[in-house]
C-alpha cells in the first residue's frame, strides 16, 4: 500500500499563515482523500492571532530565500485569481521604493510651502520647485502623500510585477476557511505533548481552549508551524523570537499604492517634551487597499516571548514613536486617525542567517515549517505547497530547498 493510500492522521500545530497554508495545500494535493486523510490544525488562541494578523503583508520577488520566493510569489497570484483575493484579502501589485527624507519637529505647524496644516487643500500642494526636485530624484509623480520639500533621495526597489501585497489577517483567515471547506478541521487548544513510538510520531496532546480538558488525538504526520513558539513543542529547534511593533493609520484622505522603506532624519528636540539629539529612524510604511496605511518600526528583544499570542505586551511609547516618525514626513498621516497600536513576535532561525526551516526533521512523520522571519506572509503559499509534497510524496517537488532542510541544524 502506498503512503498516500494509507489512513493518515495529519496534525498541524499553529494557526498562523504557515499552518493555514499547509492545511490548504494538503487538502488540495492530488493524493488527498478526505475519506482516508484527516487534517487537523491546532491553534492556541485564534487564527492569525500573532504576526500573521499584524504583519505588513508585503510580497516581493526580491525577498529571501531565493529558492522558494519565485514559487511562493506566483502561488500568491494564483490564489488571488482562483479565490477572488483582490476582494477577499486585498491582493494587489504595488510600487516599492527606498526614500531618504527629513523629518519635521512635532510642533512644526506649517507645511514647507507655507500652507496651513489644518487645511485639506494644502495637503496636495506641489510648488514648481518641489515638482522639479521630485523629477530630479526620479520620484514617482503619483506618490503624493510624502511632503516633497522634505525628500532627500528616492530609489525604486522594484519594477512592475515584482512587488505586491495582501492584508495579512484577511489572507490568513480566508486561507483557513478555504482549507476547512475541503475537510480540514480547526481546533483551538495549546499543544502540550507530541507522543512518539519507535522513533515515529504517534499522537498529539493538547489542552482544549474552551473546556480546559486535556485531549489526545492520533497522528501519523505532525507539522510544527508554530512560528516563534516552535520551541515550546520542539525545544531543540533553533528558532528565536523578536518583538515588532506596528500601527495602522487611516490617512486624512486615501493615498496611492506604495510600500516605502524609509530613512528619516529626526532633528534635535524632535519632541519639545523630550530633549533629544539628532538621529535616524527607519519605519516601513505600506499603503493598503482598504484605505489605511500600515507602519512598523524596528524589532526588540526587551520582553521575552509570552505563553501565547493573547499575552503579547504592546509598548505604547514604541507605537507613538512610529506615529510621530511617519507623521513628520506626511501631513496625510499626521492628520490621520490611528486605528491600531499592536505588537507581535517574529520567528528567526538562530543557527543560520535568514531561514526558514522546511521539511523532514529526522523523526518519522515529523516535519518543521518555521523560522520565516519577516517574510512569512510572502513565503507561506510556497511553504504550504512544499509541506504537502513532503507529506504525500516524501520529498519537495516544486522547489530545490536542500539548504532549508531542518536536519542540517537539529
Amino acid at each position: 500500500m502506498s503512503a498516500a493510500s494509507e489512513r493518515r492522521e495529519i496534525v498541524i500545530i499553529g494557526g498562523g499563515i504557515i499552518g493555514c497554508c499547509s492545511a490548504y495545500y494538503l487538502t488540495r494535493h492530488p493524493s488527498y482523500d478526505p475519506l482516508r486523510h484527516k487534517v487537523t490544525l491546532i491553534e492556541a488562541t485564534e487564527i492569525a492571532g500573532g504576526a500573521s494578523g499584524k504583519a505588513g503583508g508585503l510580497l516581493a520577488l526580491w525577498a529571501y530565500p531565493s529558492n522558494i520566493v519565485p514559487l511562493s510569489y506566483k502561488l500568491h497570484a494564483d490564489l488571488a485569481k482562483e479565490h477572488n483575493g483582490q476582494e477577499r484579502w486585498g491582493y494587489r501589485e504595488v510600487g516599492c521604493g527606498q526614500i531618504v527624507t527629513r523629518g519635521r519637529p512635532l510642533n512644526e505647524k506649517k507645511d514647507m510651502d507655507g500652507g496651513d496644516r489644518g487645511s485639506s487643500l494644502s495637503l496636495q500642494k506641489r510648488s514648481e520647485a518641489a515638482l522639479t526636485k521630485l523629477k530630479k530624484a526620479k520620484f514617482p509623480q503619483d506618490l503624493d502623500w510624502i511632503e516633497p520639500e522634505l525628500i532627500r533621495d528616492y530609489e525604486s526597489m522594484s519594477g512592475p510585477g515584482e512587488t505586491a501585497q495582501v492584508h495579512p489577517y484577511l489572507f490568513t483567515t480566508s486561507i483557513a476557511k478555504l482549507a476547512e471547506e475541503k475537510g480540514a478541521e480547526v481546533v483551538l487548544g495549546s499543544v502540550t505533548n507530541i507522543g512518539y513510538a519507535d522513533d515515529a510520531v504517534q499522537s498529539v496532546t493538547f489542552s482544549d481552549k474552551g473546556s480546559g480538558e486535556s485531549r489526545t488525538i492520533p497522528a501519523t504526520d505532525v507539522i510544527i508551524a508554530a512560528g516563534p513558539w516552535t520551541r515550546a513543542v520542539m525545544p531543540e529547534a533553533p528558532i528565536s523570537a523578536m518583538r515588532a511593533h506596528s500601527v495602522v493609520i487611516r490617512p486624512a484622505k486615501p493615498v496611492s499604492a506604495y510600500t516605502l522603506f524609509t530613512n528619516i532624519e529626526i532633528p534635535a528636540n524632535f519632541d519639545p517634551a523630550k530633549p533629544s539629539r539628532p538621529t535616524v529612524a527607519s519605519p516601513e510604511i505600506y499603503a493598503r487597499p482598504d484605505e489605511t496605511v500600515y507602519a512598523c518600526g524596528e524589532g526588540d528583544q526587551v520582553v521575552p516571548l509570552p505563553k501565547t499570542t493573547a499575552d503579547v505586551e504592546v509598548d505604547e511609547a514604541r507605537c507613538q514613536d512610529i506615529i510621530d516618525q511617519v507623521g513628520s514626513v506626511s501631513d496625510l498621516l499626521r492628520n490621520g486617525q490611528v486605528c491600531a497600536r499592536q505588537a507581535c513576535y517574529l520567528p528567526n532561525v538562530t543557527a543560520v542567517r535568514g531561514g526558514p526551516l522546511i521539511g523532514h526533521t529526522g523523526t518519522k512523520g515529523l516535519y518543521l515549517a518555521a523560522g520565516h522571519t519577516c517574510w512569512g506572509i510572502q513565503n507561506a503559499p510556497g511553504t504550504g505547497k512544499l509541506i504537502s509534497e513532503f507529506v504525500f510524496d516524501g520529498e519537495a517537488k516544486s522547489a530545490k530547498i536542500g539548504s532549508l532542510d531542518p536536519r542540517n541544524y537539529l
